[in-house]
C-alpha cells in the first residue's frame, strides 16, 4: 500500500518538538506465547520516549505547549494524581520551554517525594496539594487568578492535557504508525481522560482506516469516558477542518476494580507476564489495567487467528519506583 501523508494543517500548527525519533513497534513473540495468543501481538512503545522519561502525554503537551508560546504564556498550571505522569511530563516539559510549571496534586504531601513526584521536584515545579480530585480545578482557577495578578501570563491546561489540541498528538502518531509499516486491526490501550483515545480516533478518521481501537477506563464508566473520548475526537477534526466521520468510541470499564491508583489481581498477572517475558516494565495501577484488558480479549477468543493487534504502551513506569 502507498504511504499516507498527514494533513497539511496538522503539520502546520504550532509545536514544540518533545518526542524526537518515532517510537518503535515491536512484537511481543514471548508473551504471545505466555498468554497463549493466536494472533501477532505487537507493541507500540510510547514508554521509549526519550524525553521525560516519556509516556503519551509527551505528544500531547508537543502542541498543547506549542500554542502557549505562540500565545505569549510564562506559567502552566495543570493537576492530577500525587504520581500523575501527566503532572511529571508538564514539569519535564515546562523546564525544557522555559516555563514556570505549578502542578495541583490531589492528595496528602507526603513525607518523602517519590517516583513522579520527585521527579516534578527535581523539574522545578512548585507542588500544591489538595485534599480530592474535586478540589483540583477550583484550585487551578485561584491560582490562575493569583499569578495574573502578580503579572504572570498562565495557562490552565485540563487533566490529562485532554483537549482537542492534545489529541493533534496522537492523531499525527497514527501516521507515525503507518509510516512504520503497520495497519492493525485492533488497537488497545489505556484511556482516563480519553484525549490519547480521541486523538488516535481523529488520526484514523483523516486515514480512513476502521480498526477497531478498544480503550481500557482506568476509572470513569464506559458511558462517560465515550461521551467525552466522542467531544474530543470530534473537537480535533473540527479544529483540522476535517468532516471525516468520527469512529464511535469502544471503552470497556471492567478492569477499573476498586479505583483509580488501585492495582487490581488481573494487572498484577498482566505487569508480570509482560515483565517476565519481554523484560518491557508497565506500571501496576494504569496501564496494566489496560494490558489485562488485551489478556482478556485474547483468552477469551474475542480476537481471532491472524488478527495483528498492537498495544500502545503509554508509559508510567516511573509509577513502579514510588
Amino acid at each position: 500500500m502507498s504511504p499516507i501523508s498527514p494533513p497539511e494543517r496538522l503539520l502546520a500548527l504550532p509545536r514544540a518538538l518533545l518526542v524526537g525519533a518515532p517510537t518503535p513497534v515491536q512484537r511481543l513473540e514471548r508473551f504471545e506465547r505466555a498468554v497463549d495468543s493466536r494472533c501477532a501481538i505487537f507493541m507500540k512503545r510510547d514508554d521509549a520516549i526519550p524525553f521525560g522519561f516519556g509516556g503519551n502525554k509527551i505528544r500531547k503537551l508537543e502542541f498543547v505547549l506549542g500554542a502557549a508560546l505562540r500565545e505569549g504564556h510564562d506559567t502552566v498550571i495543570t493537576c492530577g494524581g500525587v504520581q500523575s505522569n501527566h503532572c511529571r511530563a508538564t514539569a519535564a516539559a515546562a523546564a525544557r520551554l522555559g516555563l514556570r510549571c505549578h502542578l495541583v496534586l490531589s492528595g496528602a504531601r507526603p513525607e518523602a517525594l517519590t517516583g513522579n513526584t520527585r521527579l516534578d521536584e527535581l523539574f522545578g515545579a512548585s507542588l500544591h496539594f489538595v485534599a480530592g480530585r474535586a478540589d483540583r480545578a477550583p484550585a487551578m482557577e485561584s491560582l490562575a487568578d493569583s499569578l495574573r495578578a502578580q503579572g504572570h501570563r498562565p495557562l490552565v491546561i485540563p487533566l490529562g492535557a485532554s483537549t482537542p489540541e492534545g489529541a493533534f498528538g496522537h492523531a499525527l502518531a497514527i501516521f507515525e504508525l503507518i509510516e512504520q509499516g503497520h495497519r492493525p486491526d485492533l488497537i488497545v490501550l489505556s484511556s482516563s481522560s480519553g484525549g490519547t483515545q480521541a486523538g488516535l480516533l481523529a488520526g484514523l478518521a483523516l486515514t480512513g482506516l476502521r480498526p477497531r481501537v478498544v480503550g481500557i477506563s482506568a476509572d470513569e464508566s464506559a458511558p462517560a469516558l465515550r461521551a467525552i473520548v466522542g467531544t474530543l475526537e470530534q473537537g480535533a477534526l473540527d479544529l483540522l477542518g476535517s468532516s471525516a466521520p468520527i469512529h464511535s468510541a469502544e471503552v470497556d470499564d471492567s478492569f477499573v476494580g476498586d479505583g483509580y491508583g488501585l492495582a487490581t489481581e488481573a494487572s498484577r498477572e498482566a505487569q508480570a507476564l509482560l515483565a517476565r517475558s519481554e523484560a518491557i516494565v508497565v506500571d501496576h495501577t494504569y496501564t496494566a489495567k489496560a494490558l489485562a484488558g488485551l489478556i482478556a480479549l485474547v483468552r477469551g477468543g474475542a480476537v481471532t487467528r491472524g488478527t495483528s493487534v498492537l498495544f500502545w504502551h503509554t508509559g508510567g513506569q516511573v509509577g513502579v519506583l514510588a
